[in-house]
């Protein structure tokens, strides 16, 4: 499998690539402008995850294969890469970094934890698999069909980035099925033997109104993550770097 990226600072000079993961229902496309920002100094790419964006489509959907996947990557690169994730992205990094801890130089998890979640979004892809995109004839009649169920114009809004096309018809780019048949899988976070952890410098940040992660939690993020600090974006709740941009570049920029 090959991901897809969007990407910049190709041939810059200083330090690792850093690669950026989406969360679920998201894609590269949602990380444009800190690519952009973090490209005029380094290699960076913001990844699909696979059953995203532009990425191929499988019927696994599991954190020890997103993690496979991204060390192909980071192979591909050369060998070593700092890594950060969101959420679902988040926890596939967290893979990575416990699985091959040698090919990650440094980690960012964006909002989320080394845990299992109730949290779910299976209401979003029951939503957004109830479209009749036959019958469709613009991108206001699928926000619309989506409205009853997600009246949240925000959440709206970020679903919507997944649609794809135009007069000759709309498809969702994500593999919905796929999604929804996983999503125990994707919110648990995986079983890791006694002992493992990742020993490399660990930044988690948290959004100052989310619930992703929580002082229930640090036990587990040192257990696993013994170098982890957490920083905290004010006004921002799970999507911390569309919520507040500057508060996010600000909590990363020195760690990276």
């Amino acid at each position: 499998m090959r991901l897809h990226a969007i990407t910049a600072g190709h041939g810059a000079p200083h330090g690792v690539p850093l690669l950026i993961l989406h969360g679920l229902l998201g894609s590269a496309r949602n990380w444009g402008a800190v690519v952009k920002t973090l490209g005029e100094t380094r290699r960076v790419l913001a990844l699909d995850l696979p059953n995203h964006g532009a990425s191929p489509w499988t019927e696994i959907m599991d954190y020890p294969f997103m993690a496979r996947e991204l060390a192909a990557v980071i192979d591909h690169l050369g060998g070593r890469a700092a890594v950060m994730g969101h959420s679902m992205g988040g926890k596939a990094a967290m893979t990575l970094a416990l699985t091959r801890p040698d090919m990650v130089e440094r980690l960012v998890v964006v909002d989320i934890a080394p845990v299992s979640y109730s949290h779910t979004f299976a209401p979003y892809i029951k939503a957004m698999r109830g479209v009749p995109l036959a019958e469709i004839s613009s991108r206001g009649e699928v926000e619309a069909a989506l409205a009853a169920a997600i009246p949240d114009k925000g959440v709206r809004a970020f679903l919507m980035q997944n649609l794809e096309g135009g007069a000759g018809g709309y498809r969702w780019r994500p593999n919905l099925a796929v999604l929804g048949a996983h999503m125990d899988d994707i919110l648990a976070f995986p079983p890791f033997p006694d002992g493992a952890c990742y020993e490399g410098p660990t930044l988690f940040v948290a959004g100052e109104t989310s619930d992703y992660i929580r002082p229930a939690h640090e036990d587990v993020i040192a257990q696993f993550f013994p170098r982890a600090e957490t920083v905290e974006v004010p006004g921002a709740g799970h999507w911390v770097h569309a919520d507040n941009p500057s508060g996010f570049m600000a909590a990363i920029g020195s760690f990276l």
